[in-house]
């Protein structure tokens, strides 16, 4: 097929997704664009790629250090315009961060890091990027409605990202697949590597997940056969690029995260058994990866018991003896000396990530970071128990999309900055604030996919690329 009539085959795909979707009228601002947009950013290329301004393949210092200035300018405009609307949206935005002092103790300690960091502008810049992440969520849940508002956002991308990856690795491979070092291409659809792909993959499959199952039980809803085949077709899109990208990760944890959250959504709530089923799926993860010396589990898996190299790696990073407290300061392990060092550790592998969330903090922040970030894990992890118990509906989506963050992090640096799973737990942690605060006031009657994790009725009436290990 050529690909022109491919193209247009998938547009009238996408076009028919939103066909299936329609009835629902959601009311949310044009706000929502910049959070919006941000979110495509970060999920598939910067800006520049697609307009064909990006020069990739360099990975010196200087490189990595400056980043391209036409992307830093377009992120740090979503960054002003989404201060904009939070100025004007101040009381709530005040109200979610006295709720969440935890989470400005850790970007506080962050930019602290700036002191004792190698490159202090360089923490500085990072940390202001950073700090996006947090003003992207609050502009979502500032919303009147917010769970209709993220609703909002994630079908409109997920009709969009999984028909557009499909196409693009099936007739334009120049996007759509990378080349690899051992001389193959592996599929990435609209990302920049095929371990991104598989948490895109993860992430929204448990959203549609979630969608399809909602509306399911709700058996007289209109539009209901033709939601849930809408719904439907992303998850096995979702299910298809899976198996595309070989991310044994991705997989297993779409799988573990697909029966945390069908058993938390289950009446009656037994908090004792969702405990049990999420220690189990980490437990087991944390096991095969750190205390299986012949890495049984993971071979049974069919994965390389090394996990493709990245035992080596954690073996090398942690051999440099960086600050054991607090680390080399915020996101700069991957400078100077230390990137010198590892490139010529690797040779034919570029590589800017440690390949596991938890090495990747201590690394830049130490034990101290650690521990801010296991808080917070926690905190959100509470809040969320607390919320399925009250509306097991609702929680089990956040708890479902905590696993997913916490499960990626084994073998990828999912705790950085401007990266999805990074992003959905932020959004877990202050959400999950605002949905438990809420929980006596909420609607009564039978939930729709537009109640999502928290509604607040208005006070008045109105109207970086970098290089993965292929796994």
């Amino acid at each position: 097929m050529q690909p022109a009539i491919a193209s247009l085959i998938c547009g009238i795909g996408i076009a028919g997704l939103f066909f299936l979707d329609r009835g629902e009228k959601t009311r949310v601002s044009m706000a929502l664009v910049i959070p919006a947009v941000w979110m495509l950013l970060n999920t598939t290329h910067p800006l520049s790629f697609w307009l064909g301004m990006s020069n990739q393949g360099s990975y010196t210092t200087e490189a990595y250090v400056e980043g391209n200035p036409f992307d830093r300018n377009v992120f740090l405009v979503l960054q002003l315009a989404a201060l904009i609307v939070l100025c004007r949206k101040s009381a709530k935005v005040g109200a979610m961060l006295r709720k969440n002092p935890l989470i400005l103790v850790y970007f506080s300690f962050c930019l602290v890091s700036v002191l004792w960091s190698d490159f202090p502008f360089v923490t500085f810049k990072r940390w202001i990027k950073a700090l996006g992440d947090v003003q992207m969520v609050l502009v979502i849940l500032v919303e009147l409605d917010p769970f209709a508002a993220l609703r909002c956002i994630l079908t409109r991308m997920g009709f969009f990202l999984f028909p557009l990856s499909i196409l693009f690795i099936r007739f334009y491979p120049q996007i759509g697949r990378r080349p690899t070092n051992g001389w193959t291409l592996e599929p990435v659809g609209v990302t920049q590597q095929k371990n991104e792909l598989g948490i895109m993959c993860m992430i929204y499959g448990i959203f549609f997940l979630w969608m399809l199952l909602s509306v399911y039980r709700e058996r007289k809803r209109p539009g209901r056969w033709r939601r849930m085949l809408a719904y439907g077709t992303i998850i096995a899109m979702s299910a298809y690029l899976l198996s595309q990208c070989n991310s044994t990760t991705s997989i297993v944890g779409f799988a573990s995260s697909a029966g945390v959250l069908w058993l938390a959504s289950r009446r009656p709530v037994r908090p004792a058994l969702v405990h049990f089923a999420v220690l189990a799926v980490l437990g087991l993860s944390v096991i095969a990866l750190f205390f299986d010396p012949g890495g049984g589990l993971v071979q049974s898996l069919g994965k390389d018991p090394t996990l493709t190299g990245r035992k080596d790696i954690w073996a090398l990073v942690l051999s440099l003896h960086t600050n054991p407290l607090i680390g080399t300061g915020f996101e700069t392990f991957w400078l100077g000396s230390r990137l010198e060092f590892m490139l010529h550790a690797l040779v034919n592998l570029p590589i800017n990530e440690a390949h596991n969330g938890w090495i990747e903090v201590y690394l830049n922040l130490g034990w101290a970071g650690l521990c801010f970030v296991a808080l917070l894990i926690v905190t959100g992890y509470k809040r969320i128990i607390s919320h399925i118990r009250q509306d097991p509906e609702k929680g089990c989506l956040f708890l479902g999309f905590l696993v997913c963050a916490l499960f990626y992090s084994f073998s990828e640096a999912g705790f950085r900055y401007g990266t999805v799973s990074w992003f959905f737990l932020l959004l877990v942690i202050i959400g999950a604030s605002q949905a438990v605060s809420l929980a006596k006031s909420h609607r009564p009657g039978p939930l729709r996919p537009a109640d999502i994790a928290s509604y607040e009725k208005p006070a008045y009436s109105t109207q970086a690329p970098a290089y993965s290990l292929a796994e």
